[in-house]
């Protein structure tokens, strides 16, 4: 294989690895009813005059399957926390006992799954637009490509339709165990 054609399967691996962090980044943020820390990563404080990620100003603990502690580094933050909890619509009551805030995590109604289930549908359709969209842009530069003969260039579209087979059913692998944590009562 010529060093251009390496060169474009390395771009279209870098393009679909990027969608499945995306998509990994995504589903960590789907509400499963298990106590999980990356539901708070989109949560940010006003410290300090600027807005803050949570994890920067108090330290997050997982108590158990269904409660999550926040104990602020300083006792004046415990407000802007619950202030920052509630306007981010995680659809979370905060309680604060003055020391931390425990976060407890509801468990799921058999409707909300179902919308989970969905919005996961969602997002794994388009991630799998993603990968199909490097698939087709690698597919453009291998066409364009001069000096390759008919048979190579065929090799290397059969190739890259196994790249991108590959990519899809690791996307198709994690949104199917995330839906099993949906699920799960």
């Amino acid at each position: 294989m010529s060093e251009e054609l390496g060169e474009i399967f390395e771009l279209a691996q870098d393009a679909m690895d990027k969608s499945m962090e995306s998509f990994l980044k995504e589903l960590s943020r789907l509400r499963t009813g298990r106590a999980n820390l990356q539901l708070l990563d989109g949560v940010r404080i006003e410290y300090y005059g600027s807005a803050t990620p949570l994890n920067q100003v108090a330290a997050l603990n997982v108590a158990d399957a269904r409660m999550i502690t926040i104990k602020p580094w300083e006792k004046g933050m415990l407000i802007e926390i619950e202030k920052g909890i509630v306007s981010s619509n995680l659809g979370l009551t905060p309680s604060n006992d003055g020391e931390m805030i425990r976060l407890p995590i509801p468990p799921l109604t058999g409707e909300r799954r179902q919308d989970l289930v969905k919005q996961l549908g969602r997002l794994t359709e388009d991630s799998r637009v993603k990968v199909r969209n490097a698939r087709r842009d690698a597919n453009g530069m291998i066409k364009d490509l001069d000096g390759v003969s008919e048979d190579e260039q065929h090799r290397a579209l059969k190739q890259m339709q196994e790249q991108t087979d590959d990519a899809i059913a690791k996307l198709e692998a994690e949104a199917s165990k995330k839906e099993a944590e949906i699920m799960e009562f």
